[in-house]
């Protein structure tokens, strides 16, 4: 997969993205805004385990955010079975020196319409901290609609939290 969109490309993850990978996935702020199987530190092993996994999976559902040449993020699907099995769960990440710039909102977007078009999918949902604003306006952005509050539906950094639904339905 290549998107070229106006201020980045969504691309197919590379072994030598490592670096760039570690680069920005290694910030506190990045990673509280994203489950704890991100890890923190982020190291550049971490980098490379991630990148044997996401260049052999197939199909590939995580992708690069490349900006000027360097993995700055990145966006992925997790696709549902059984009764979910046209259900996609949307998770995205960038790095702190890109943040708003409205960067993720494009690549959401544009990842969206890539999901609806390649997937058979009838709805696309993600789920924000509700101490995440930028996030949730990313999807508003994006054209995806609140659905509901969790409340103290995570513990994130020691601290319990709500989180957001929202979906885009196609």
């Amino acid at each position: 997969m290549q998107l070229a969109l106006e201020r980045c490309t969504i691309r197919d993850w590379r072994l030598d993205d490592a670096a760039s990978l570690a680069k920005y996935a290694n910030n506190h702020r990045v990673w509280l805004g994203l489950r704890d199987l991100f890890p923190h530190p982020y190291t550049i092993d971490d980098a490379n385990e991630f990148l044997q996994r996401a260049t052999t999976e197939q199909p590939r559902l995580k992708f690069c955010v490349d900006i000027n040449g360097e993995a700055a993020g990145g966006i992925g699907i997790r696709i549902g079975s059984d009764i979910h099995r046209y259900v996609g769960g949307l998770g995205y990440w960038l790095g702190e020196p890109f943040w708003g710039h409205g960067i993720m909102s494009e690549v959401v977007g544009a990842f969206t319409e890539f999901c609806f078009n390649n997937f058979s999918l009838q709805r696309l949902s993600a789920e924000v901290y509700a101490n995440n604003p930028a996030s949730a306006r990313v999807l508003e952005k994006a054209a995806f609609v609140l659905e509901g509050r969790l409340r103290k539906n995570v513990v994130k950094d020691g601290k319990t939290l709500d989180s957001l639904v929202y979906a885009k339905t196609k």
